[in-house]
């Protein structure tokens, strides 16, 4: 069984990410940060930065992306700081719920040791 990405000649993603092989360390994406093209693509662009736009026409995390385009997760984090940067997506990272009431804790606790 073959793994996408994995099998991919590295002198093709080599020339994905003209040669970059990281994102920044300031980088805002992680799996999970959800991304949202901010604008439509436009004549001239490189392939996966438009399959890319296309792909975040709605919040997509950056694990999807990396699946439908096949790729790696760390060229597609290269891919999407091109973009981030020249303001064609935005990131952010999926709210995460508000603590529960105390009350509803304790009885969860309580169930789990009666099991």
């Amino acid at each position: 069984m073959s793994r996408p990405g994995r099998d991919d000649a590295p002198d093709r993603l080599y020339t994905i990410t003209q040669g970059r092989s990281r994102s920044g360390p300031d980088t805002p994406f992680d799996l999970v940060t959800l991304v949202v093209a901010e604008s439509d693509p436009v004549t001239g662009m490189q392939s996966e930065h438009v399959a890319i736009l296309e792909l975040t026409r709605f919040p997509t995390s950056v694990v999807e992306v990396a699946a439908e385009l096949r790729l790696p997760v760390s060229i597609t984090k290269v891919l999407l700081c091109d973009l981030l940067a020249a303001g064609r997506v935005s990131a952010r990272h999926p709210r995460r719920p508000a603590l529960t009431d105390p009350d509803i804790l304790e009885q969860v606790l309580v169930g789990l040791r009666n099991l």
